[in-house]
């Protein structure tokens, strides 16, 4: 509502005085303050805040009057009256020099300021005036209190008398009342009242109230009441007085004009307000304002007596202050706004405490834009004079600083859903930044496209709520700043408006309004000056579509006027519509098409709003719909804080049958000081008008008598718009109720048509407290947004002794941040408190979508558990079970409650899952689920309540079905769980993994970004043998060491037995990637424990089966032949080999074939028997494998299509994302630079490239092709080779096959595996043929050969270790263009290679290619 802003200011008085001020008092137009010293009257202005003139009373006047006491301004600003310590009445004149002023503004030469605006000079520079003192008055008693009523100065002396003093005739009007004479009673219909009764009693302080006509008073004795004259006279036989029967220690007193409340301070610190009770006139207690022990433990009852109360000029806040210090703020019915007893204000920042503020006077500025404030300990007011010590000190006055929401005076803008809130030059809005990024385009075409949209949104309700992140992302506002041309001449601004779309704004000041668009970051201001200046705005504004709203006065031709701007258009009476109203219009608001006036004479007028398209500009025509007389039911037009139309009516059984109404202007809401009061219109005699002539007959239905619907209403939230999904919040009414928090009148729908139950209400009153001050409601979000004070502290800036006395140490810099609340969860527990179960669920799964749904289930769960379990007294109904049951009829239910047990303390837990139920079958019905991470919270439920021996089997069977799905983050806390329970240390649960572990079809994530050196590990192995130790550098993960040799405990051992039977299951299914990334994952020691298998698991049973399975899993293309027989150019067999098999293969990076690869079909028994044999040397073999007839053969062959799994990825492939790498053909040789590449050999050349594979695959592949060559598991790595289609691999393990150490049942696996490989490969996938052929000399060799000497030099060590290098590719590299310019070993016509140099060689080329970037295209 009311928000400090930033630091409040110093005015120095410019006169040196002995003497500190006293007390401030500003006239009713609170342009003027009065400031009184015990011998000085001071005026000073508001804007600029400036001394205008100082009365200094002579030392023997001062000495017969006293010292100044108390001020009072007449209303019109003319006269002042000052009493005095010894019971004088001093009457001072103010005659205005006219013309003449004590500042003038200095504009730069050329600036556009312009100097002959009407009323321009008194805006802008401070008056020059006069005091006079014209009466004096003498009373002989002190004066305790002195208050002006209409045309006459009400006085109490401390005899017990009133005086009644004409601010003209001073003499003659002179009445005095005893107040003895005056009889009390508790209410105004006691048939007689009791007196006083006591000589000494005299009234303390007292305050008029124009709309109850009547005096607030407190007692010398702590007794308060009320004194109301019975009739037109003011004497003693017709004042009649009504006791407050609760307060016998009252301080002051303050009243609220607008919502007709007393707020009485009492001594022990608290505030009571009151209201008078229409029927009997009794004294109703309303509210109370008192800090409490729980915000406040420990100041809350060390406050001191209440010392002044002062209402802001809306009457929308009240400012409190105590004997002891300290301000605080409070909403009109009671929410505490801002206290300076605790947090920033009390303490510093190095935790000392600050004397808290005392304030002996204070009084709201124009608009409750400032405060101004006299200090009465003067440590912040005073400025010593270093020149004369021992003189004269600078006094001065703080004057706080304030925003405020537009509510408080436009509250029409209610009806929307934005937060605004408006400064003394600044506005700040909630929706800035998001409208640029909704909306790129120009205002003009916006402004079409606004209209249509918000047409639509009547007849569909398709228009969104408005999206979350632009209101939740930040705490920031967006701040417009008002046009300083505007501001300089109309100061104060009074009232702002927002659109529906939150993208335009208008603000009003003294005279005219103006507007701005955020698209266009650009004000509107009228062009001429003299149309400004003519119109005073006094009901209001608001936004229609385009179109600006307002009821203003046109003071050229004195008449009432209701006015229609379209925003696109100049700012110019030539361009509005005007329409003449009959009396003034205090309130303004729009409904639809509709306009709602509120006037003086309590009269409400309904007007039609259309919009004519026709001509250049659009315009809107206003015809008057309806008028309704409510003088009957409103005591005073003043008394109307909003009123609005509305489409909430009490039989929402109508709208069930016909929808097409529920939106329509139904009844209209008034707030009467605080009262919700309800007209709606009769359709008694609805069916017979029906059929009568007119549409129109319809919106002309009369209206019933008003109900009222709630007490001590502050603001009213409704929508227009409507959505079919989300009825109960749509069709609700939301108010602020100030202190008892939000209330909500709930509409109750029958399920699914069926007829309601007669006792079943149609509507239903729900009230919830929420923690902040509600600005704005958003009905689909099910949220609250508001805005709260926050506070920083600069005072470490200053860290010497003289600075104390500087505001930025004796405050905090106050700044306003914008917050948001949940309210859903209160409404469903209410609803189930209530018995309305079935309405609850309605209204939850019509927000099951909604992104905090499931916060809003364990906050109701959790604010339940709470009550309940802690409740010393047992409960006879508990709603627990209640709360429980609706939950589980949420998919979330599980998650609910266990989140829920984790935020609450372990002593509640027994009670929770009393209700919910046994957290053992919950746990199981999360795996059941298959929901991994709230089983992980319920297994820490468990190992609290249950003995280890559960925990334990409930994390093995955990731990088991997170391995199978490779949530791999879960099972490294699961092998902490594990430990933690047997070695004792099962008091530090392990935390609950939030974040989801990503699927391990991402590949070795682990191992991606890390350098895995694997040269050093070929180093270790001798010719022909196998070293079995482990070589490779493990992962030092999470859980890297938990395999340390240490591991020989029970525990260790039993999780070990877990991984080795997982491992073993996934080397059993072929589930090889998964195998790469559980190692990679958990530190698993995967080549030790294949050394162990190598005869068992790790052997392969089906090489046909696992080749498809690796092809299915690795995303990896089956290889194709080319259809058309080539012809290569490139005769010479090394070149070939290096284009052949190495160029062609290079495949980008990120080239994903995202094929469904079919693995299945029946796998080809193994055969036992050899393949034929053919005798051939060592070096023929060399030949045939670098460039033999068979390997031109094999390009040669047609393709022979056998099955679906020959197929190629996308024909896209090679154009998209493959490509040769940058000059690849100069690293052939120079010789055939004038290569020319026809049709067809590029058609080959994609096709070689789209039978490869993803690089990350290709990456995996060869990571385990080291892993199975280091452990032996030469099977495999015969399998990989295959589907790599690399013949240095398959060269390689039969060079290791020939060894003497190898078993010859692996020997014979193999050898059986690729024969049935090949002849699956004759029948199903001919792609392989080329391939095998290539090999199948080698084999026939080994077979023949197998007990021969193997040549020594062919299996260095180096070939190993060469592999090993090529199998890690170099991750951090990928991508990095490095030029290499690699030569050929021997010239164009040199002779052959040996194989290992000729293996060498390629490899060398196709590492080189890989690290190449691929972005060249094939021309």
């Amino acid at each position: 509502m009311y928000f400090l802003s930033g630091w409040p200011k110093r005015l120095l008085c410019p006169l040196a005085a002995h003497e500190p001020p006293l007390r401030i008092q500003a006239d009713p137009q609170r342009t003027l303050f009065a400031v009184l010293s015990p011998s000085q009257l001071s005026l000073w202005y508001s804007r600029p805040s400036v001394l205008i003139v100082s009365y200094k009373e002579l030392p023997k006047a001062a000495l017969q009057f006293g010292s100044y006491d108390q001020a009072e301004w007449r209303p019109d600003s003319t006269m002042l009256a000052i009493s005095t310590a010894n019971g004088y009445i001093l009457f001072f004149n103010l005659p205005s020099a006219r013309d003449k002023y004590l500042y003038e503004p200095i504009y730069p030469k050329g600036s556009p300021h312009m100097k002959g605006t009407p009323h321009y000079k008194e805006e802008q520079c401070a008056p020059l005036l006069n005091l006079e003192k014209k009466h004096i008055l003498d009373l002989q008693a002190s004066i305790t209190s002195l208050q002006s009523m209409l045309e006459d100065l009400l006085v109490a002396t401390v005899d017990g008398l009133l005086h009644l003093i004409h601010w003209d005739g001073v003499i003659n009007g002179r009445k005095a009342i005893n107040l003895c004479t005056v009889p009390f009673s508790v209410d105004l219909h006691s048939s007689r009242g009791s007196f006083l009764g006591f000589e000494d009693v005299h009234i303390r302080d007292m305050e008029y109230c124009a709309t109850l006509d009547g005096f607030a008073v407190v007692f010398s004795d702590g007794r308060v009441g009320f004194i109301t004259p019975m009739s037109s006279g003011f004497t003693a036989e017709q004042l009649h007085g009504v006791w407050a029967q609760d307060i016998l220690d009252g301080t002051c007193v303050a009243v609220n004009n607008k919502y007709q409340l007393m707020a009485f301070g009492c001594a022990n610190g608290s505030v009571q307000v009151y209201t008078i009770d229409n029927t009997t006139g009794a004294m109703q207690l309303s509210h109370k304002l008192e800090l409490t022990p729980k915000q406040y433990p420990d100041i809350w009852n060390k406050t001191g007596a209440v010392r002044l109360i002062k209402w802001s000029p809306d009457s929308c806040v009240v400012m409190v202050t105590w004997e002891y210090g300290g301000l605080s703020l409070w909403s009109v019915f009671g929410a505490q706004l801002i206290c300076t007893l605790g947090g920033d204000f009390a303490y510093r920042s190095d935790g000392t405490k600050k004397d808290p503020l005392k304030i002996s006077s204070m009084s709201w500025g124009s608009e409750g834009y400032h405060l101004w404030v006299i200090d009465a300990s003067n440590s912040g007011n005073t400025m010593p004079e270093k020149a004369c010590k021992n003189e004269a000190k600078q006094f001065g006055i703080l004057q706080f600083q304030f925003i405020k929401s537009a509510l408080t005076i436009n509250p029409c803008i209610s009806n929307q859903e934005q937060v605004l809130l408006q400064g003394e030059d600044r506005l700040y809005l909630n929706c800035g930044d998001a409208i640029q990024a909704q909306n790129p385009r120009s205002s003009t075409a916006h402004s079409e496209h606004k209209v249509i949209r918000e047409r639509g949104q009547f007849s569909d309700g398709s228009l969104d709520s408005q999206g979350l992140s632009t209101l939740l992302g930040h705490r920031h506002w967006h701040v417009v700043q008002i046009h300083s041309t505007y501001l300089e001449i109309n100061w104060p601004i009074r009232f702002s408006a927002i659109d529906k779309l939150g993208q335009n704004v208008a603000v009003v000041g003294k005279f005219g309004f103006a507007h701005y668009s955020l698209l266009s970051k650009k004000w509107k201001l009228f062009g001429n000056i003299t149309q400004e200046q003519t119109m005073t705005v006094t009901g209001g504004l608001v936004w229609w579509n385009d179109f600006i709203v307002t009821a203003c006065y046109n003071l050229s031709d004195r008449q009432e006027e209701l006015r229609v701007y379209l925003r696109t258009a100049n700012l110019d009476n030539a361009f509005a519509h005007i329409t003449k109203v009959q009396a003034e219009t205090l309130l303004l608001s729009v409904f639809r098409d509709i306009i709602i006036l509120f006037r003086a004479d309590c009269s409400i007028c309904l007007y039609s709003i259309e919009r004519n398209s026709d001509g250049p500009n659009p315009t809107a025509s206003i015809q008057v719909l309806q008028e309704v007389s409510m003088s009957r039911y409103i005591p005073h037009p003043f008394l109307v804080v909003s009123v609005t139309l509305t489409s909430v009516r009490t039989e929402t059984g109508i709208s069930l049958k016909m929808p097409q109404q529920a939106c329509e202007a139904e009844s209209i809401m008034l707030n009467l000081a605080g009262q919700l009061i309800m007209v709606q219109r009769d359709r008694s005699g609805l069916q017979i008008r029906e059929k009568d002539s007119s549409p129109n007959q319809r919106k002309l239905l009369p209206f019933c008598a008003p109900v009222v619907l709630a007490q001590s209403v502050e603001n009213v939230w409704t929508t227009c718009r409507s959505n079919k999904q989300k009825r109960h919040l749509m069709e609700a009414l939301w108010l602020s109720c100030g202190g008892s928090g939000m209330k909500v009148w709930l509409p109750l729908f029958p399920r699914d048509h069926r007829k309601p139950h007669s006792f079943l209400s149609r509507r239903i009153m729900l009230p919830f407290h929420i923690n902040i001050y509600p600005l704005a409601v958003l009905f689909e979000d099910a949220l609250v947004l508001g805005a709260v004070n926050d506070t920083v502290l600069y005072d470490c800036l200053y860290a010497h002794s003289s600075a104390m006395e500087h505001l930025e140490v004796l405050f905090p810099f106050c700044i306003v941040e914008r917050t948001s609340q949940i309210y859903l969860h209160h409404i469903l527990r209410q609803l189930l408190v209530k018995n309305l179960g079935e309405q609850a669920l309605l209204l939850a799964h019509s927000c099951a979508t909604l992104p905090y749904f499931p916060h809003v289930l364990e906050l109701m769960l959790h604010e339940v558990l709470e009550e309940e379990a802690t409740s010393r007294e047992p409960i006879p109904d508990p709603l627990l079970p209640t709360v429980a049951k609706f939950i589980t009829e949420f998919p979330l239910f599980l998650q609910t409650v266990v989140h829920c047990a984790r935020k609450t303390e372990y002593a509640l837990w027994n009670y929770l899952f009393a209700a919910v139920g046994n957290p053992k079958d919950l746990f199981e019905e999360c795996l059941m689920a298959q929901d991994l991470d709230t089983a992980a919270s319920y297994l820490i439920i468990l190992q609290n309540m249950e003995v280890p021996a559960v925990s334990r089997q409930h994390a093995t069977l955990l731990f088991n079905t997170a391995l199978e799905q490779g949530k791999w983050d879960l099972c490294r806390h699961m092998i902490r769980f594990l430990k933690a329970i047997g070695s004792g240390e099962s008091e530090t649960p392990p935390p609950t993994p939030t974040t989801q572990e990503p699927s391990s079809s991402g590949g070795f994530e682990f191992f991606r970004h890390r350098s895995i050196s694997l040269s050093q590990s070929g180093d270790g192995i001798p010719a022909g043998k196998f070293n079995l130790q482990k070589t490779l550098s493990m992962p030092s993960g999470p859980s890297g060491k938990r395999w340390s040799k240490d591991s020989d405990c029970a525990e260790n051992m039993y999780i070990d037995m877990m991984l080795w039977r997982h491992a073993r299951r996934l080397l059993e299914e072929i589930r090889l990637k998964d195998l790469g990334c559980f190692a990679a994952q958990l530190g698993f020691e995967l080549i030790g424990w294949l050394c162990k298998e190598r005869a068992r698991a790790a052997r392969v049973e089906d090489f046909v089966t696992a080749l498809k399975k690796l092809h299915h899993d690795f995303l990896w293309p089956f290889p194709v032949i080319p259809v058309c027989s080539i012809n290569s150019p490139l005769k010479n067999g090394k070149y070939r080999t290096v284009i052949g098999e190495q160029l062609l293969k290079s495949q980008s990076t990120d080239s994903f074939l995202n094929m469904e690869i079919d693995a299945g079909g029946p796998g080809v028994p193994r055969s036992h028997s050899w393949l034929g044999t053919i005798t051939s040397s060592q070096r023929e073999m060399d030949a045939a494998s670098s460039h033999g007839p068979h390997m031109q053969e094999a390009f040669l062959s047609p393709l022979l299509n056998k099955g679906d799994e020959c197929s190629i990825g996308s024909a896209t492939d090679l154009t998209e994302t493959s490509s040769i790498v940058d000059g690849d053909w100069t690293m052939v040789d120079e010789n055939i630079s004038t290569l020319s590449l026809t049709q067809s050999e590029l058609e080959h050349i994609s096709l070689e490239l789209a039978s490869k594979g993803p690089h990350k695959s290709q990456v995996q592949l060869r990571y385990l092709l080291h892993i199975f060559m280091e452990a032996g598991c030469l099977d495999w790595c015969a399998v990989i080779g295959l589907i790599l289609r690399e013949s240095s691999i398959i060269n390689q393990v039969f060079s290791l096959l020939q060894s003497s150490e190898v078993d010859g049942e692996l020997l014979q696996n193999i050898k059986t595996g690729l024969y049935a490989v090949d002849r699956w490969a004759s029948t199903d996938c001919p792609g392989y043929k080329p391939f095998l052929t290539v090999i199948k000399p080698q084999l026939q060799k080994l077979s023949e050969t197998a007990e021969e000497q193997v040549q020594p030099e062919a299996f260095q060590p180096m070939n190993l270790s060469r592999v090993a290098e090529q199998a890690s590719p170099r991750v951090e590299e990928n991508r990095s263009s490095a030029s290499h310019s690699a030569s050929p070993q021997s010239d164009a016509g040199g002779g052959t290679m040996s194989r290992h140099e000729d293996d060498m060689a390629g490899l060398e080329e196709e590492d080189l290619l890989q690290e190449g970037s691929y972005d060249c295209t094939v021309s």
